[in-house]
C-alpha cells in the first residue's frame, strides 16, 4: 500500500511540519491503511475509522507524552499507535509478540494507561491532572471518550469531581450511537468561532478593559457572563456539563481538520476551568459497510472487504450464536422470558431474540451493574431474565451479583460470553475470574459446556427447571474439534477416558477438557494410562465424582481459569475433606501476562496445552 505521508511519521513531532491539505491526505492514507490491515488481522474497525481526524489534530497541536491522552474504552487508538512511530507493528496487530489492541504503558510512553474496558477515562484522567497540578507539572490531560461510554455510571462520578482542573480537557466522541444533542445553524456557527484564535484574544482583551473600568466595570462584566451563559445554554442545552464545572464548546464537526486544530490550540493556551468539547462524528467514517451497521463492525476477526455477510444472520456457528438462536426459540415459548446485554448485541448472539422478540430485549449500554440490578428487577416483577455479558465485563458487577440477585434468591440467569483465555484482546478481556468470584456462591449452579450439544441441552433446562440464580458459561468462538464428537449425556459430570488400570485421572471443564482427552490419547502412546473426567456443573461440585476421585493416586485438575480462588481449589479441599491420600496437581491461569495471542499459544505458554498436561503428569507420577 502506498502511503507516503504516513511513511515519515515515527513520532508526533513529525506532524507538526504538515499543512492542512497534507493532513487531509493523511487521514485518507491512515483511512486506507486501517481497513486493509484490520481486514486481514481483525480487530476494532469502525470506532478507529471514526477518530483519524480527531487524533491527527490532537498530535498535530499537543506535545506527546508531556501532554497527556487518555482514551475510553482504548480501542480507538490505532491512529494514535500509527502516529507514535508503531507502523510496522501492525503486521501482527494482536497477535503473540506484537502490537496490543489497546494502548499499553510498557509499549510506549504515548500510551498513559491501560483502558479495556469503558467508562473508565474520566477517573483516570482526573487523577492524572490532579497529580500533574500537586506536582507543579506542566501540561493537558485530554480525554477521548465515546458516547457509548457515558452509558456507565462510573463516567458521571468522575465528571462530577472535576472541579479545579484547568489542566483537564474532556473530548466527547459522539458519533450518534447513544446520546442525542441538539445541532443547528447557530450552535455550528459559534463552535466555529470558538475555534479561531481571535476569538480568545477578543475575550481577553474585553475582559481587561472591564476590570480596568471603575465603578461600572465589574458589573457590565457580570451582565454579560450571565446573558452569554443563558444564550449558551438555550442554543447548547449544555446546563448539565456547565453546572458539573465545566466550560461546554460544541457540537463541533468531528472530521474538519481545521476546526479540530483550532479548537485544540485554544484548550491549551486559554484554558481557564476544565473544558468538555462536543465532537459529531460518523462511526466507520469512509468504509461505506461500517458506516451502514457500526456495531457489527466494532470488533471483528479478520474479513473479506470484499464480502461481507449481514451480521444479523451470519451463517457461522459459535458458541455466541448457538446460544442466541436457541434463545430466540425458546422465547416463542415462554413468554416471560426477557434478554439483556450490555452493548454487546452481536457479541452475544442476542440480536436473534431482538430481532424475534424486540419488546423482551434490553441493550442497556455500557452498564453491566445496571444490567444485573435490571434483571433483579425483572425477575422480582414475574420475569425470567437472562443476562448475556463477557465474562470479563461481568467482574463490574460482583457486587450486584450478590447483593441484588444473590441475597434474594431471584430467579437470573448469567449466560457468560467469552468464558476461558480469549484470543487478540490480551490482559484486559481474558474470561478467566467468572469461575473463580462466582463459585464463591455454593448455592448457585454453574454449568459450563464443552461442546454445541451440551449448550443447547442444558440452557432450557437452566431456563426451565430453576428459579434461583444459575450460570451457564462457554468459550469464544467454535467448539474445540476434541469434544464435538462427544453427545450430551446430560449428566453433571461424565468420564470421557475410561482405562483397566490408571495411573492417574485428568479433570477439567469446557474446552480445557479436550486438551486433557488429547493429553491421555499422548500418555497411552508412552505406556502410561490416565483416565479423563469432565465437570459439566463445576459448581457445586458433585459428591459422586469426588468419590470416585479418591482411589487415584495422582489427580490432575486443569482450568482455563485464575488459580487462585478456582474450581480446582475447591475440588481439592473436598477431597482432602473426603480423606484423598493421593497427589493433587492443579494448573490454571496465572494472574498476569495473557498476551493477544490465539489460545492454542497461550495454552502452550502456561501449560495448559495436551503437551503441557501430559509432562505434568509424567512429572507427578
Amino acid at each position: 500500500m502506498d502511503t507516503p505521508l504516513l511513511d515519515t511519521i515515527q513520532s508526533p513531532v513529525d506532524l507538526k511540519k504538515f499543512d492542512y491539505r497534507q493532513m487531509e491526505q493523511l487521514c485518507a492514507e491512515i483511512r486506507a491503511f486501517l481497513i486493509e490491515h484490520v481486514s486481514k488481522t481483525g480487530g476494532h474497525l469502525s470506532s478507529n475509522l471514526g477518530v483519524i481526524e480527531l487524533t491527527v489534530a490532537l498530535h498535530r497541536v499537543l506535545n506527546s507524552p508531556l501532554d497527556t491522552i487518555v482514551f475510553d474504552v482504548g480501542h480507538q487508538c490505532y491512529t494514535h499507535k500509527l502516529l507514535t512511530g508503531r507502523k510496522a507493528g501492525f503486521t501482527a496487530l494482536r497477535q503473540a509478540g506484537g502490537l496490543s489492541g489497546f494502548p499499553n504503558p510498557a509499549e510506549s510512553p504515548h500510551d498513559s494507561f491501560i483502558a479495556g474496558h469503558g467508562s473508565t477515562s474520566i477517573s483516570v484522567a482526573t487523577g492524572l491532572a490532579r497529580a500533574k497540578k500537586l506536582k507543579g507539572e506542566p501540561g493537558l490531560v485530554v480525554v477521548v471518550i465515546g458516547d457509548g461510554a457515558f452509558t456507565g455510571g462510573m463516567t458521571y462520578e468522575a465528571i462530577n469531581n472535576v472541579n479545579g482542573l484547568d489542566n483537564l480537557v474532556v473530548i466527547l466522541n459522539d458519533n450518534k450511537m447513544s446520546i442525542s444533542k441538539n445541532v443547528g445553524a447557530l450552535a455550528g456557527y459559534l463552535s466555529q468561532l470558538r475555534s479561531n484564535p481571535g476569538y480568545y484574544k477578543a475575550k481577553s482583551d474585553v475582559k481587561d478593559v472591564l476590570d480596568k473600568t471603575p465603578l461600572v466595570g465589574q458589573g457590565l462584566k457580570r451582565g454579560i457572563q450571565t446573558v452569554k451563559a443563558s444564550l449558551r445554554r438555550g442554543i447548547y442545552h449544555s446546563t448539565f456539563f456547565e453546572d458539573l464545572g465545566f466550560q461546554y464548546i460544541g457540537p463541533v464537526d468531528g472530521h474538519n481538520l481545521p476546526d479540530l486544530c483550532g479548537l485544540i490550540y485554544n484548550a491549551k493556551n486559554n484554558i481557564e476551568k476544565p473544558l468538555f468539547i462536543h465532537l459529531d462524528t460518523t462511526k466507520g467514517k469512509g468504509f461505506e459497510p461500517a458506516e451502514l451497521n457500526p456495531s457489527a463492525f466494532h470488533g471483528v476477526p479478520a474479513f473479506d472487504a470484499k464480502n461481507i455477510p449481514d451480521p444479523d444472520f451470519s451463517p457461522g456457528n459459535s458458541f455466541s450464536n448457538v446460544f442466541g438462536k436457541q434463545l430466540a426459540e425458546l422465547g416463542q415459548q415462554n413468554k416471560q422470558l426477557c434478554a439483556i446485554t450490555a452493548a454487546m448485541k452481536y457479541g452475544t448472539g442476542l440480536q436473534y431474540f431482538k430481532k424475534q422478540h424486540p419488546q423482551r430485549f434490553f441493550d442497556v449500554g455500557m452498564a453491566e451493574e445496571h444490567a444485573v440490578t435490571f434483571a433483579a428487577g425483572l425477575a422480582k416483577g414475574g420475569f425470567t431474565p437472562v443476562v448475556g455479558i463477557y465474562s470479563t465485563f461481568l467482574q463490574r458487577a460482583y457486587d450486584q451479583i450478590i447483593h441484588d440477585v444473590m441475597l434474594q434468591n431471584l430467579n437470573v440467569l448469567f449466560a457468560i460470553d467469552r468464558a476461558g483465555l480469549v484470543p487478540g484482546d490480551g490482559d484486559t478481556h481474558q474470561g478467566i475470574y467468572d469461575a473463580a468470584f462466582l463459585s464463591q456462591q455454593h448455592s448457585m449452579p454453574i454449568v459450563s459446556p464443552a461442546n454445541y450439544a451440551e449448550l443447547t441441552y442444558w440452557l432450557p433446562k437452566l431456563l426451565q427447571g430453576y428459579t434461583t440464580p444459575r450460570a451457564i458459561r462457554y468459550p469464544r468462538g467454535t467448539e474445540y474439534e476434541p469434544m464435538a464428537s462427544f453427545a450430551c449425556m446430560g449428566k453433571v459430570y461424565n468420564k470421557l477416558v475410561a482405562n483397566n488400570k490408571p495411573a492417574a485421572a485428568l479433570v477439567s471443564y469446557g474446552s480445557e477438557t479436550g486438551d486433557a482427552i488429547m493429553a491421555a490419547r499422548q500418555l497411552a502412546q508412552q505406556g502410561t494410562q490416565a483416565d479423563v473426567y469432565q465437570m459439566v456443573f463445576i459448581n457445586p461440585i458433585a459428591p459422586a465424582l469426588v468419590q470416585e476421585l479418591l482411589d487415584y493416586p495422582v489427580v490432575l485438575f486443569a482450568e482455563e481459569g485464575i488459580k487462585q480462588g478456582g474450581i480446582g481449589e475447591h475440588l481439592a479441599l473436598q477431597l482432602y475433606t473426603a480423606g484423598f491420600k493421593g497427589e493433587f496437581v492443579h494448573l490454571g491461569v496465572p494472574e498476569k501476562g495473557n498476551d493477544h495471542a490465539s489460545v492454542p499459544e497461550m495454552k502452550a505458554e502456561i501449560g495448559l496445552d495436551a503437551a503441557g498436561l501430559a509432562r505434568k503428569l509424567l512429572e507427578a507420577l
